[in-house]
């Protein structure tokens, strides 16, 4: 990377602004002061001309400050080349070649052809040795040839003492090692068995509990994911999450239960059982929640058609109602740049009622109602940089 990769990366920036500018009125001119909607409009350009996307957190550490002290990654650069209308990051530079600059396809190798190409370069440089050691001179004595007298006879009779005697040492030797191994063996056995007892002792009293979720207005089986927070004294909570249409079972040897239960169409849900004398079976019931409704459907359909409008107008009428015209509304970011935006009911109630594919990824951090009517809201869009 060197300063004209970055000078041409600011240019980069300028030609999204101009070609966002081309068809959008966002709030701000400048792309660093864009935030909120006006981002999420600009992903939605962004996937519709390039194909590709970038996340919120990268629009923050890359656009929001001038100029950028490091280059994104490659493959964010080709796509905002892309879609400025150039074939790619190195045809964008070549266009805007600065006074007295080569461009060569050197700077576009990866890391790893730079290592091998490193490592080509070290090797021919590494020439082998020419001289040739010099051979070391062995000397050998002479040998020599002591003859002896040697009573072979006296010799044979110690060597069969010595044998007898190791045999039988060895023999004890090996009825003491079997009589270790055996009593080793059967005290593992013990040592295992108990221990195999005390692991499983739970699952011996454990017993299975299972339930199943209905919808309390039209009294059918639930079709949403569940999600069922098990809460314990002392303990972090235990997630689960439940697939459409199936029970929920769990086993456990405690006496008592606690389930917070949501779904993303229903209302917030706390069950509390003694489990002494409860059934090992049941059906809980959940109320479908309006707003919820209204939010899913917008976030999983695509409005088209000659009665578009006057569907959004509905759903539009139908969020008003249930939110307060003091509502205290938050949108939380993933940047260190900038955490949390206020928004005011219209500005959100616009935000939930435009189709577009960033709300398949809204998720409500948290909601609370007084009254009938919400009073705070606190949200997030989640973004996956590149994902088509």
């Amino acid at each position: 990377m060197t300063d004209l990769d970055l000078l041409h990366f600011e240019q980069l920036k300028k030609d999204v602004q101009a070609q966002y500018l081309k068809e959008y009125n966002p709030s701000y001119d400048e792309i660093s002061k864009w935030k909120g909607i006006d981002i999420i409009y600009f992903q939605e350009d962004l996937r519709k001309k390039a194909k590709g996307n970038i996340s919120e957190k990268s629009f923050y550490t890359y656009f929001k400050s001038s100029p950028v002290s490091k280059l994104p990654r490659i493959d964010m650069l080709n796509l905002l080349s892309i879609y400025t209308g150039y074939n790619s990051w190195y045809d964008f530079k070549k266009s805007h070649l600065f006074a007295g600059e080569l461009l060569t396809d050197d700077k576009d190798l990866s890391d790893d052809e730079m290592k091998e190409l490193e490592k080509t370069v070290s090797s021919a440089l590494n020439l082998p040795k020419t001289e040739e050691e010099p051979k070391k001179t062995e000397f050998k004595a002479e040998e020599t040839t002591i003859l002896q007298e040697i009573n072979t006879e006296n010799q044979h009779i110690e060597q069969n003492t010595i044998n007898s005697d190791i045999t039988e040492k060895s023999q004890i030797k090996l009825v003491k090692k079997n009589y270790q191994r055996t009593a080793w063996i059967a005290a593992t056995s013990i040592f295992v068995v108990l221990l195999g007892l005390l692991g499983f002792k739970d699952e011996i009293f454990q017993k299975n509990y299972v339930y199943c979720f209905t919808d309390a207005d039209r009294n059918l089986s639930v079709q949403r994911d569940i999600e069922i927070k098990v809460i314990k004294e002392n303990e972090s909570p235990i997630l689960y999450r439940i697939k459409p249409g199936e029970c929920f079972k769990y086993q456990t040897k405690d006496k008592t239960l606690k389930m917070q239960i949501s779904s993303t169409t229903y209302e917030n849900l706390e069950v509390n059982r003694t489990l002494e004398n409860a059934p090992e079976q049941e059906t809980i019931e959940l109320k479908p929640d309006d707003y919820k409704m209204a939010l899913y459907y917008f976030s999983m359909k695509d409005i088209n058609g000659e009665n578009s409008e006057e569907l959004i107008k509905q759903k539009r009428k139908q969020l008003e109602n249930l939110i307060s015209n003091e509502a205290v509304i938050t949108q939380v970011y993933d940047s260190d740049v900038y955490g949390l935006e206020s928004l005011d009911k219209q500005k959100y109630i616009t935000l939930v009622t435009t189709p577009t594919t960033a709300l398949k990824n809204l998720n409500v951090i948290e909601m609370k109602k007084e009254k009938g009517k919400i009073v705070s809201i606190k949200f997030k869009i989640s973004t996956h940089e590149n994902s088509k």
